[in-house]
Parts: C-alpha cells; structure tokens; sequence
C-alpha cells in the first residue's frame, strides 16, 4: 500500500474515534446515537487493519472508499453531534428526524461492506482463510455493476492463483468484447501492470489470455500511450524470444493492434529487437535452416551474391559428379532441388552456408567452403559476431526464438506466420527506418515464398506488409536502391508472385499486389513490360475499386516522375490501354473516371505522335473533360489536361 493511501486512513480513523466519543455523551436519541457508535467502532477496526495490512491495497477502489467512508463519518459526527445540545430551547428548536438515524445507520453498514470487501480482494490468496474468489459488488458499486465487477477481476489478477488469475484475464476479455468502451476503464482502474506481470509469470493460457487482453485494451491512442509506458515493449519482447509459441502467435497479434492504434510507438517496439524476433518466426521453415548462420554481408546485393555463389556450385557439382560415381545420387538430388525456378531463389539464399557440408566428397568443395569461412573471418569478430552492430542486430538468428519451434503443430506454426507478419506490415507502415531494417534482412525473401505457398491469411498479411515496405520505397530512393534493385532475385521473386496474383485477379490480394507494383513502377526497365498486360487487363473489371487501383498504377509507370515513362506508356498503348480508357473517362463512375483520364492526360505527353491515341479519339475526350466543371474545380488536374490537350494538338488533327 502506497504512502499517499496510508496517509488518507488517517482523518477517517480520527473521526471515527470523535463520533464515538460524542456518542457516550449524548442527551437526547441516546439509544440511536449508541447503535450508531456500534457501527462506527467496527468501521474504525476495519480502517486501522487496512492501515495495518501487510499487503497493499487495491488503490484504484481504495481511493474511492476511503473518501466515500471519510464523508458517511463526517455526517455521522454531525447527527451525533446534534444530540448533545443542552438546555430546553436548543433541545426543542433541534429538529432531527427519525429517519436520519436510520439512514446514518444504512450508510455505515454499506461502509463497512466496503471496507471489507476491500480488504478482502486485497488479501493474496495464500493468506486468505478459503480459496473463494468470488468476492461480488460493493456497495459502493452497486449503481455502475461493470465497474464492481471489473474491481473484482483486476484483484484476482493481483492477489489470486495462477489459474484465478488467467480466468481473471478471460472474463477481462469477455467484457472488452461485450462493449469496447470497458477497455478505456479497465486501463483507468489499473489493470495492464498485473496482465503484463501475468504474461511474465503465467502457465500457457494464462499467458494467452493476458496478452489477447493487452491487444485488446489498445483501441485507442491514450490506452496504447499508458500501456507502452507500463513495459509493455520488452515484457512481448521476452516473450517472443523464449515463450511459448501459442503465446508468441498472440503477441504478435497483440503488437499489430497496438501499434495500428498508435503508430508513433512504432519505434519503441523496434529498440526491443522485436523487428529481428518477428523474422525469425517469419524464416522459420520459410528459408531453410535460417537459425543455423548469420547473414554477415554488409551490402544490399548480397543476396544476388550468394545466388552467383550457387550458380558456380552447381556448376562445379555437375562437372563433379561426372567424375565421382559414388555420389551421383546425392548430386542428382541437389541438381533436382536447384532446378526448380522458383526454389532457386531460396536456395541461392541460403546454399551457400550449407553448401559446403553437402559437397564435402567433391573434388571443389573444400575450396568453396575456405572461401565462405575466410569470407565469415573478416567480417565477424573474434565471438563470431559481426563487427557493425546494426547489422548484428538486423541480421542475427540467435536461435533462441526457434527452440522447440520444430515439435509445434503444423496449425501453430501458420498462425505464428501469419501474426508476424501482420505485426511486420503494421510495424512497417510510413516508418522508413523499420523498412530498412526488415529490407535488409530475408524477410523480403520470406514474403515471396509465402506469397506462394502460405495460408490464405499469411499470404494476405504478407502482401500488405509488402505493400507498405514498397509504398516507403516509392519515396525513400535510398530503400528503393538498396531493397529493389532490379538484378537482385528476391526481387524478381516478389515480382513474380505479384504479376502472377494479378493475372489472377481472383483473390484478396489483388489490391495491395497492384498497389505494390504501382509502388515499384520505377524501378523496371524499359524492356520489363511483362505487368502492363494484366493491368490493362483489369480495365475491363466491373468492380469500380479494381478498376481505380489499376488505373493508378498504370499512372505510376506513365507519369512524367517515372524516367521510363514514354517507354511504359508505350507498352500501356499496345496492350490497348486506351481504347479502355476512353469509356472510362466518358462513362465512368467518378471514382474512376478522374484516375483515367489523368492516365489518358500522361499518356498523350509521353506519347502524343501514337496512332493509336489518333484512332481512338483521345484529344477528343481530353478537349471534352476540359470543359466539365468537375474537372475545372481540380487545379491540378485541370492543368494536366491543359497540357496534354495543348501537346496533343500539336501532333494530332481536330477533325
């Protein structure tokens, strides 16, 4: 118990003892005033054990009866007060009703009750007399239940069992459920400290149950602000380095909800390493064998490194095998794995730490595997770890995370997947520096494979964190140089995967997919126009969203910021993207209608001499939006079709 609340027993106390001794001198309604003086003596014990107890108090109701019973004391010492008058006038001109003796009396007793009950819930279980837990609503409460019952709850996360208290945490988030403005109260009346410390120290369920609960509480910023600041970052952080998996998958969780309620503490997550322990949940099976080496490279084309690395290995496996008969099945079966297209790019990865275990019988190898652990010597210090502490940071599997991963359930290990990368796409979201940490690790690699092999939920999750590590790309040149350069084959993966979802288009992926490859437009070269068709394609779609985000990313790859601009708008025209555009800016919904003919407006800069733009009409729709009212009220876009139309003209008949 806090001084500050041992210090407000203290007037109540005093009083207490003044109404007693008031009562022993009392003239008139001396039998009343003695029942009152019962009451208070048993109210002033119950205030000196609270006084006196070892354990603290439950501050937040303790506060609140305290002051209530300070009050109902001073009424008290008023009433009886009032019966020592002497003299005939005083006593006859001193009115006191009946029934005011009967009301001190009922509000001494709901006092008491108070008082008890809160010695009661602040009793820790192994002092208790019973195991009883259910301790009911004070009188106190009576008129707000939720609110005795929310007391009652947050006691028995402070006192009560290991098993009382993860059932404590559960009926915390059935009332968080049953309606969401409890979760404000619930953070007011003091409940994260003994969640998080249930996490700490909890079985399995308990552990779920608090964190599912500390999600929950963050719906809005001021509720995120007070739980960070409670040590919310490095109890998760703990956590996904050696706790269960289960309540790793819902910390995970937990972290997403918090941080897409108040993205400013983004950045206190990402100082608890949480970044590093979420990949290596992610890498997991997803890259093999990713908690048996560090990545120790320092450049961003590392990765196209080890892939020409792998190449050479092949190479000298096949010439290998032909002259060591012994190991043909063993080459054979490496040459099968690395002919397949897209496993290449995770064994490129990867192969060239485990290379030179599996090819140690070659006659090359062991000159392949001096090379990688004289290249590891002068990177990494005496300890094995690399001298540039971010990169450590960013790069290092210690391993910790993945104990026991291995014997998890196939269900389980998906649903850590998916949690982290929901926590890595709300993490990542308008934060450069967390892309590039994320960037610079195999996460990008990782989000590829589960583009292509993972649950539903997992390539959806991946698919947006993809969406906003790209989206910060499109404006930080450094990320987009270093994360996406075009010869890198993770990033030929990523692209791959995403061309293919929108050849597709049949899935939920489809939108962020686009926006992705919206977001990457500068990166492509001219002759890279494998992704125009599709999108151009998607023109024709019905859905009015799917339409719009298609036509804005084709806007990205015309528009005069993009470099390549009149080689992609080219392309944009043989796909026949503007025989599609053309009703789209006529008869267009207004949600697409404006994209489209900001594509039309860049398309005629870029390429105004096309005949094909002649043949469909285009300075036609253009002269004809020009005079729309609509369009006139955007500046910016009225200005765009002015010069458009203007350069139009020039190589194109009004006729």
């Amino acid at each position: 118990m806090g001084d500050t609340v041992k210090h407000l027993l203290i007037k109540p106390i005093q009083v207490a003892d003044q109404v007693c001794e008031a009562a022993e001198e009392t003239t008139s309604f001396k039998q009343e005033c003695l029942e009152l003086k019962s009451k208070t003596e048993k109210l002033g014990t119950l205030l000196r054990h609270a006084a006196r107890a070892r354990s603290d108090l439950y501050e937040r109701p303790a506060r609140r009866i305290i002051q209530d019973t300070h009050h109902v004391l001073d009424k008290t010492l008023s009433l009886v007060l009032k019966c020592r008058t002497n003299g005939l006038v005083k006593r006859v001109f001193t009115i006191i009703p009946t029934v005011s003796f009967c009301k001190m009396s009922s509000s001494l007793e709901n006092s008491i009750q108070d008082v008890s009950w809160l010695l009661r819930i602040s009793t820790p279980v192994e002092d208790r007399g019973n195991a009883d837990t259910h301790f009911g609503i004070p009188p106190i409460a009576s008129n707000m239940p939720i609110l005795g019952f929310i007391w009652e709850q947050i006691a028995i996360l402070y006192t009560g069992s290991v098993e009382d208290r993860s059932d404590a945490a559960a009926s915390l988030i059935s009332i968080i459920r049953s309606n969401e403005r409890n979760a404000t109260m619930i953070v007011e009346e003091g409940g994260v400290g003994p969640l998080l410390k249930l996490i700490k120290e909890g079985k399995v369920e308990g552990q779920e149950n608090g964190a599912r609960a500390i999600g929950l509480l963050g719906r809005d910023p001021q509720s995120v602000e007070h739980i960070v600041h409670m040590g919310v970052c490095s109890v998760f952080a703990e956590v996904l380095k050696e706790g269960p998996m289960k309540v790793q998958c819902v910390v995970a969780w937990a972290i997403s909800e918090l941080v897409a309620n108040h993205p400013s503490y983004q950045d206190h997550f990402a100082q608890q390493n949480i970044i590093r322990l979420l990949i290596s949940h992610l890498a997991f099976e997803t890259v093999e064998e990713h908690n048996k080496y560090d990545v120790v490279s320092n450049k961003p084309t590392s990765i196209h490194a080890a892939y020409v690395m792998a190449t050479s290995i092949k190479r000298n496996l096949s010439s290998s095998s032909l002259k060591k008969g012994s190991n043909q099945d063993e080459d054979d079966q490496l040459q099968n794995q690395m002919s397949r297209p897209f496993h290449n790019v995770v064994v490129s990865t990867v192969a060239v730490h485990n290379a030179a275990g599996r090819v140690q019988d070659i006659s090359h190898a062991n000159e392949v595997k001096d090379e990688f652990q004289r290249s590891d010597s002068t990177k990494s210090n005496g300890n094995g770890k690399q001298d540039h502490p971010h990169l450590q940071d960013t790069y290092s599997f210690s391993g910790s995370s993945i104990k026991g991963m291995e014997l998890e359930d196939a269900e389980t290990k998906a649903t850590m997947k998916e949690m982290a990368a929901r926590a890595l796409w709300q993490l990542a979201k308008g934060n450069s520096q967390i892309c590039h940490s994320i960037t610079e690790s195999r996460a990008l690699l990782c989000f590829a494979v589960l583009l292509e092999g993972g649950t539903e939920a997992v390539q959806y999750n991946s698919a947006m964190a993809l969406m906003e590590i790209t989206a910060m790309a499109e404006k930080d040149a450094d990320l987009r140089r270093s994360a996406f350069k075009p010869t890198s084959p993770t990033y030929k993966a990523i692209v791959d995967q995403m061309i293919k979802i929108v050849e597709k288009a049949d899935s939920d992926l489809l939108i962020p997919c686009m926006k992705s490859i919206g977001n990457l437009a500068r990166t492509f070269k001219a002759k890279e126009t494998r992704m125009i068709g599709p999108l151009v394609k998607l023109l024709e779609e019905s859905e009015a969203e799917v339409i719009k985000e298609a036509t804005i990313t084709l806007t990205k790859f015309a528009c005069t910021e993009n470099y390549l601009h009149v080689d992609h708008s080219k392309a944009i025209i043989s796909e026949g993207g503007a025989k599609h555009l053309i009703p789209l800016a006529y008869f267009g919904k207004q949600v697409v209608q404006k994209p489209a003919l900001v594509l039309l407006s860049y398309i005629a800069l870029s390429v105004p001499d096309s005949e094909e733009l002649a043949k469909a009409q285009v300075l036609g729709v253009l002269e004809w939006a020009c005079k729309q009212a609509s369009m006139i009220h955007d500046e910016s876009l009225e200005a765009l079709l002015f010069e458009s139309r203007s350069k139009l003209e020039l190589y194109q008949s009004r006729v």
